[in-house]
């Protein structure tokens, strides 16, 4: 994809392949996300790839392969693929697809099915979980597929254990592959044994005439330094670092050439300390730049009132984020599908490469669906509460996707259920997100009802994106837990019965 890129940015830079959510008007890109358009000599793109299907590796097997070596294709398409040619599907068995698609999904992060990741671990030993063995998929004729693991490795697999898996680093209802769309909304998720889960219910179409184009470009470089206070006093001994250090930002002239600065702090100290970790808290300061010799300066402005800090300032003396390093900017591109030639090359003395052309069939993508549930019910119905962390009662795992967090959460009851549905909305979410919620973001909320769940999509949650994002946390995955930490009000008899 490199010189076709190249070949954009050269000749037609403003017919550049358009951003992954630009046909949402609701949706505010990060600033800067597409500079690289505009400065492509300075920041000039390092890789390009684009997610492909299953329909290489299925010709690859049914050409004789053993083993077939991958490029970017899809997470879930091998799975897709092994189970479209073990079981002999056309191109367009889309509701077979879509089911592998899912399976896939669900095995395709490693230990994620299996007990890792799982906001609901503390109710095994550690010892349990040390070695966890990877999730198998066993995908039959239609489909459908049961998850399990190797019995003679650690782990849990369980029906929560799937749905979190199920839930994470989805965009609604509708799950995209370059060979199939996947439509989750009545998916069903069952235990049929010990470490035995069968998922149904997904329902396949086709997929859209585009897939995902991943465009990393060399963004710039960033700066880092972190600064410890113990004791009282610490969001004013961290107001007071920030106004000095931006005092000399302003002084020395460099506001202009910083494209961030930001000032985070971390933690809050234990109010009555039992050692002088617990009553440790940090403020970590983060810039990034085009110039590294700006960003060596921004070092040397803090040095120069190094001397000159609050009481009992403290940090580590060999820090290594001061000095600037390169980073890469994310630009997630919509490609049409037609424009790629994915093929499949068979190693050996005659070595022949094969194109598989196009999805036989496309679909245009509808908008995603977005609503507040239907009929809530009045939150007095369920009695008296108590105000609790939501993780008392619910579980939740979230991801990123691109410059976007996601987040699943599902709890077990059908009364548990009605309430979670009607308390859940859209202004609550931002209400629990807190300080973080700022008003550029976007969220697009969903329900999956057979497995009790509520999805949320938060736009512009994570910056650019991973690869460059300010956050501590760029790849989301710390976001469910947060949510589950902020206290709502439960009603009483859920936290009772959680409790027994």
């Amino acid at each position: 994809m490199l010189d076709r890129i190249h070949n954009l940015l050269q000749k037609s830079p403003g017919s550049f392949y358009p951003h992954l959510d630009s046909k949402n008007s609701n949706i505010k890109v990060a600033e800067g996300t597409d500079a690289f358009l505009r400065d492509p000599e300075n920041m000039p793109v390092v890789s390009a790839n684009a997610y492909l299907g299953m329909r290489g590796i299925k010709r690859a097997l049914e050409a004789g392969a053993d083993i077939v070596i991958c490029g970017r294709c899809a997470d879930a398409s091998p799975v897709i693929a092994a189970a479209a040619w073990w079981h002999g599907w056309a191109d367009d068995a889309w509701d077979e697809l879509a089911g592998a698609f899912t399976a896939g999904h669900l095995i395709e992060c490693s230990t994620y099915v299996t007990g890792a990741n799982f906001s609901g671990w503390t109710r095994y030993p550690l010892e349990e979980l040390l070695g966890i063995g990877l999730g198998i998929a066993e995908v039959d004729k239609q489909g459908n597929c049961v998850i399990t693991k190797h019995d003679a490795l650690p782990g849990v697999v369980h029906s929560d254990t799937v749905k979190s898996q199920l839930l994470y680093e989805l965009q609604g209802h509708v799950y995209l592959n370059s060979d199939v769309k996947a439509d989750l909304s009545q998916v069903s998720v069952e235990d049929i044994g010990k470490n035995r889960v069968m998922v149904t219910g997904t329902k396949g179409h086709p997929p859209p005439p585009t897939t995902k184009l991943a465009v990393f470009y060399r963004g710039g470089y960033q700066w880092e330094w972190t600064v410890n206070t113990t004791g009282k006093d610490a969001a004013r001994k961290f107001k007071f670092q920030e106004m000095q250090l931006r005092r000399k930002v302003e002084e020395w002239g460099m506001a202009d050439d910083l494209e961030v600065l930001d000032f985070q702090h971390i933690g809050v100290p234990a109010t009555n300390p039992d050692s002088q970790f617990s009553s440790t808290t940090y403020i970590r300061m983060y810039a990034q730049s085009k110039k590294p010799d700006l960003l060596n300066k921004l070092t040397m402005a803090w040095v120069y009132d190094g001397m000159a800090h609050f009481a009992g300032m403290h940090l580590s003396l060999l820090q290594r984020g001061h000095v600037p390093k390169p980073f890469l900017s994310y630009y997630p591109a919509l490609i049409p599908q037609d424009e790629i030639d994915e093929a499949y090359t068979l190693l050996g003395p005659n070595s022949t490469r094969v194109s598989v052309g196009s999805p036989p069939q496309t679909e245009e993508l509808a908008p995603r669906a977005n609503y507040e549930t239907l009929n809530p019910a009045p939150l007095s119905i369920f009695g008296d509460t108590f105000m609790a962390p939501l993780g008392e009662v619910a579980h939740a795992r979230s991801g990123d996707k691109g410059a976007n967090v996601n987040i699943g959460i599902f709890v077990h009851t059908e009364e548990e259920w009605e309430w979670l549905r009607s308390f859940l909305t859209h202004e609550q979410m931002r209400s629990l997100m807190g300080k973080d919620w700022q008003p550029s973001f976007y969220t697009e909320r969903v329900e999956f009802p057979h497995i009790k769940a509520v999805h949320f999509v938060v736009y512009g949650a994570l910056g650019q994106g991973v690869s460059s994002s300010r956050l501590l946390d760029g790849l989301g995955k710390g976001f469910a837990e947060f949510i589950r930490a902020v206290h709502v009000p439960i009603p009483k008899k859920f936290l009772l019965a959680s409790a027994s």
